[in-house]
């Protein structure tokens, strides 16, 4: 490694998230300069399918034009402009109104932020505020779920339920709480189907709710599937069995949309396909396709008014950021709503969604692999040691990463997850071509992974 060489500056200078930091000091980044559709091109000008859309974000591939030109309209027209104390711009009025139009259910209002984690963390913040306006200070628990993905600021990495996001952080705070993880393939019962599964996870919900007290149970957090827990979608009648004990006991829904939102199943929301029915939605992202920050959160007209009554009592809203509704990113996520529409996305996604799936759930068969699962162009493989027990293999031989690298060599960007799980969630601009490419990719990834740990050889 050269010493002045940007892999040499690189580990001398740049603290990187999400990395093995100790693993960095030696084996130094993947540079990637350009990109062009749904590939990306490294230092050295070879070129990869972005089989993950960055991080589950670029919706419109890497070299949308219209993205470009929409920020430096904007950028030119003004470039920076903030929304406090009554002041506004009107990409964020413009893309306020789009997104309460075009809500999957009721919604009144807009919060802008500027990460999905930003995001999150303001929901827990406005549960919180909705409570006490209502003179209900205890009513402040919230339940999120094991293998959950809620993003990784102080509050989001508590609603996280993933040990990686709390190892050494003190997190969870406190009003934090989890519930099970709906993935019936490990957590299943022997004998016990979907149907019964859901059930029982929701006694185990209602028990939980008991226990803690339903007076001081303020809302639950769910991604209509898991995504960074393993794109893992809810069993049979889960959703239907949830709902009912929410508006039993007043408990607010937070419908985290952040991975799931923007046709990435074929819908413009996943919401619609649970028939989920959200008092707040988390939104980032597809957003704006990933070309600037930008996150939001939808609150419907039942809170917009309790915190209308906050300002009588206190005056001012005291939360946001300087960056809330910047000019900028709101005007490319209008120009990137203008495409999705104009493009029909959501008609492409189903188009080629069976194809993505079919190729998908083939590596069902292969000796490695113990579940495949997805919906629209979302999935992931799990791999495991024995097949018929659902063993998986012990984490310290990395076979998730291994496999991940070696797909990298193959010409294929994926995410290794929990579970020895590979993740894919390509641009939605991705073609049956390109989809049978990057499986094509994985394939002989995954027949290396056969043969490098065949027996117990590593």
């Amino acid at each position: 490694m050269k010493v002045n060489s940007p892999h040499a500056r690189d580990v001398m200078y740049h603290l990187h998230p999400f990395t093995n930091l100790a693993q960095h000091q030696e084996s130094g980044p993947d540079i990637f300069r350009r990109g062009e559709g749904i590939y990306v091109f490294d230092d050295d000008g070879k070129r990869y399918i972005e089989g993950l859309a960055g991080l589950w974000c670029a919706s419109l591939g890497f070299s949308e034009q219209r993205l470009v030109d929409a920020a430096t309209r904007q950028l030119e027209l003004l470039p920076v402009y903030h929304n406090f104390a009554h002041k506004a711009v009107e990409p964020a009025i413009n893309l306020a109104e789009f997104l309460v139009e075009q809500a999957p259910t009721p919604m009144s209002k807009v919060f802008f932020t500027n990460s999905g984690s930003e995001a999150n963390d303001t929901q827990v913040k406005l549960v919180w505020y909705y409570n006490n306006i209502l003179g209900r200070p205890q009513k402040k628990k919230i339940i999120a779920r094991h293998g959950a993905y809620h993003g990784i600021t102080l509050a989001a990495a508590s609603l996280t339920g993933m040990q990686y996001a709390h190892n050494a952080f003190d997190v969870p705070i406190k009003n934090i709480i989890h519930t099970d993880c709906p993935h019936y393939y490990h957590y299943g019962e022997a004998g016990e189907n979907e149907e019964e599964y859901s059930s029982r996870l929701a006694t185990n919900l209602e028990n939980l709710i008991l226990e803690e007290g339903p007076d001081t149970i303020a809302a639950f957090i769910v991604e209509p599937f898991l995504g960074a827990g393993g794109v893992i979608p809810p069993p049979t009648g889960y959703y239907e069995k949830i709902q009912p004990l929410l508006e039993r006991y007043d408990i607010l829904l937070i419908v985290d949309e952040v991975i799931s939102g923007f046709y990435r199943t074929g819908n413009m929301f996943a919401t619609e396909i649970y028939g989920l029915k959200p008092d707040l939605i988390t939104m980032a992202k597809a957003l704006s396709a990933a070309y600037q920050p930008l996150g939001a959160v939808m609150i419907n007209e039942k809170i917009h008014q309790v915190l209308i009554e906050g300002s009588r009592k206190f005056g001012i809203f005291g939360t946001g950021f300087t960056y809330s509704g910047h000019p900028v990113p709101c005007a490319v996520a209008l120009e990137a709503q203008k495409i999705y529409q104009e493009r029909r996305i959501g008609e492409h996604v189903k188009s080629v969604m069976s194809c993505f799936q079919h190729r998908l759930h083939a590596f069902a068969d292969h000796p490695l692999v113990g579940e495949t699962r997805g919906l629209g162009l979302i999935g992931a493989v799990e791999l495991v040691e024995d097949k018929a027990t659902r063993t998986n293999f012990d984490p310290a031989r990395k076979v998730g990463p291994w496999v991940m690298n070696r797909a990298q060599e193959h010409g294929l960007i994926i995410r290794a997850l929990i579970n020895d799980t590979l993740a894919f969630c390509p641009p939605l601009i991705i073609d049956e071509q390109q989809i049978n490419e990057m499986f094509d990719c994985f394939a002989k990834a995954l027949d290396d992974a056969m043969h490098h740990f065949a027996g117990n050889g590593d």
